[in-house]
């Protein structure tokens, strides 16, 4: 049904355009009742016609049948009257019959009877003497083959067999009957006992008239049934459109007249009691709908005094990570209009893609969502929202200005954090850094870095230059650290002339190149015309061989000492091989 409508459409593109037959409730209904109507029809008028068919030509196929005995019955009685030349005048007369193509008497061996006298020679030796006179001239005709199905099933069952052929000349229809000729009593003076059957009749009628019957049966069936289709089709088409297409169109007019295209619209409630209840549930619904309508454009209103009044910057994707809302607070902290937001995307606020998806990933809520951008230090709260089913439908960004309290702050934490001489890390802040990297790279199964390392002969250093000299030396040592690690790296002073760094996420390579960088580095450093060396341990988490920070600090003392063991102004790895010494 659907392809058929599909295909109409096709064939008439006006059907589906608006206001088009397909686009009105009638028109549709008139289509899909007549569609189902005419395929039925159809499909029942092939059936009455086949049953018609079957009908006419079983009761043609009887009346063959019946010819064929009579026509056998009367062949019989000519036979026993020893009238063999009047048997064939009698197939002569039958062949000039209307509608008879062909009537043959046949041998067992399928050749046509009385045109030779080898029938004759048989029963003049059974009788003795010339009982019968031999034909003068003999022609013999082979009608069917001896092994023809239908003579075997005639002979071996002694009943009949009809067959539907083809006039290779005219193309009609024919139908054929290959009949037995029982032997008889009466027959077997002449003929002898040995076969039931005597000869067998191929009688061939046209079916062409029978055939012309069906074809005009049929024509009626069809003419009549089409009118039929149509009346029953008119009478359904007033009868719906009267019910409900004319009450539906006025309910449609109602609403869609524009003075009534609002959500306090109200339908007549009048018509048949079905398009009574309709139009009581839709005005119910839309009084309903109108309520919250109000109540949403309240809340809209406070939500939008809340967004657009914010100081907080607030960016909102839809679900297809389309910016949707950008309020003026986020186009001041970003330096950036509305249009350039949507038009660069969500994970463009900060040009860094990378870092709006790590603040948007749940896997990632710890890292810090502070950036520098825009002459300001913005801080970002970011998130994928999810549904029930876990499918997301946008995410959402609020930013804010913490450049103040983030001065503040650094400010109060380098007071409490920094050593007052060198400007690095000290060792309060030290311990806590060294105890909250080494528990994140036990957690999330990441590297984690520690430098350990000393001024070679600081003591001497002091004792010939002065303790003022090697606080100068000191404060360069730290310049160097501050210019050579990375800003995620941890570089204390971890008391007198011991130094530390704190390296998270940096293997055994990287962690030895920086060292022997560092230790380059300070040994080319000239200080009011001096210069001094460092020697350094290495120590990496995991490959202490034990558990905690103390641990790991431990290795790195131990790998410290062997480093000035074996000469000083080098770097030395922990190996758990390595065992404690005394310092100098």
């Amino acid at each position: 049904m659907i392809t058929w409508l599909s295909r109409f459409q096709r064939l008439f593109p006006f059907a589906g355009q608006p206001n088009g037959v397909m686009d009105r409730l009638g028109g549709r209904i008139l289509v899909y009742v007549g569609v189902t109507f005419i395929v039925g029809w159809l499909a029942l008028s092939a059936l009455v016609s086949r049953i018609h068919e079957h009908l006419i030509m079983s009761q043609n196929e009887r009346a063959v049948l019946l010819v064929t005995k009579s026509v056998a019955s009367g062949l019989r009685t000519i036979m026993l009257a020893g009238d063999a030349e009047i048997a064939a005048d009698f197939i002569k007369n039958l062949e000039s019959v209307a509608d008879v193509v062909d009537f043959r008497i046949l041998r067992h061996d399928g050749t046509e009877a009385f045109l030779t006298n080898d029938t004759i020679r048989i029963v003049n030796g059974r009788l003795g003497g010339d009982r019968f006179p031999l034909r003068k001239k003999e022609n013999k005709k082979q009608v069917l083959a001896k092994d023809s199905e239908a003579l075997r099933k005639v002979l071996t069952t002694g009943r009949e067999v009809p067959l539907y052929e083809q006039d290779p000349n005219k193309g009609t229809p024919l139908l054929t009957f290959v009949a037995p000729i029982p032997s008889q009593d009466e027959c077997r003076a002449c003929h002898g006992h040995t076969e039931p059957v005597r000869g067998v009749i191929k009688l061939t009628m046209s079916l062409a008239k029978a055939r012309a019957d069906v074809e005009k049966a049929r024509w009626w069936i069809f003419g009549f049934g089409t009118l039929i289709a149509a009346l029953v089709m008119t009478i359904i088409h007033l009868a719906v459109r009267r019910s409900a297409v004319t009450p539906l169109e006025r309910m449609a007019r109602i609403l869609t007249t524009p003075e009534n295209n609002t959500l306090n619209r109200i339908i007549p409630e009048e018509g048949c009691a079905e398009f009574r209840q309709v139009a009581s549930a839709f005005n119910q619904m839309t009084t309903q709908l109108s309520t919250a309508w109000d109540r949403l454009r309240g809340e809209h209103d406070k939500l939008n005094t809340i967004v657009l009044g914010s100081h907080e910057g607030i960016v909102v994707t839809d679900r297809l990570e389309q910016v949707a809302l950008v309020n003026p607070a986020a186009e001041r902290l970003l330096g950036k209009s509305s249009d350039q937001i949507r038009a660069e995307g969500f994970l463009q606020l900060f040009n860094d893609p990378d870092h709006m998806q790590a603040l948007c990933d749940d896997h990632q809520h710890e890292l810090p969502g502070l950036a520098w951008f825009n002459n300001r230090m913005l801080q970002t709260h970011a998130a994928t929202i999810f549904d029930a089913n876990g499918d997301p439908i946008g995410s959402a960004a609020m930013i804010r200005d913490v450049t103040r309290e983030k001065a503040l702050e650094d400010e109060l934490r380098k007071l409490s954090n920094t050593d007052a001489l060198t400007g690095l890390y000290n060792r309060r802040r030290f311990d806590t850094a060294l105890v909250e990297e080494y528990d994140r790279a036990k957690r999330y199964g990441l590297i984690l870095g520690v430098l350990l390392f000393d001024v070679d002969h600081f003591k001497r250093f002091n004792d010939e230059h002065g303790h003022d000299q090697g606080d100068r030396v000191l404060k360069g040592i730290a310049e160097v650290m501050r210019s050579h690690f990375r800003s995620v790296d941890y570089p204390c002073r971890y008391g007198g002339e011991e130094f530390c760094v704190i390296m998270p996420s940096t293997g055994q390579a990287g962690v030895g190149r920086s060292a022997e960088r560092l230790r380059q580095s300070i040994e080319k450093m000239v200080v009011d015309g001096l210069k001094v060396t460092v020697s350094i341990g290495v120590a990496i988490f995991p490959g202490t061989g034990k558990e905690g920070s103390a641990a790991l600090l431990k290795a790195a003392d131990l790998a410290l000492y062997t480093a000035k063991r074996q000469g000083r102004n080098q770097v030395c790895h922990f190996t758990p091989g390595l065992t404690d010494a005394p310092q100098e």
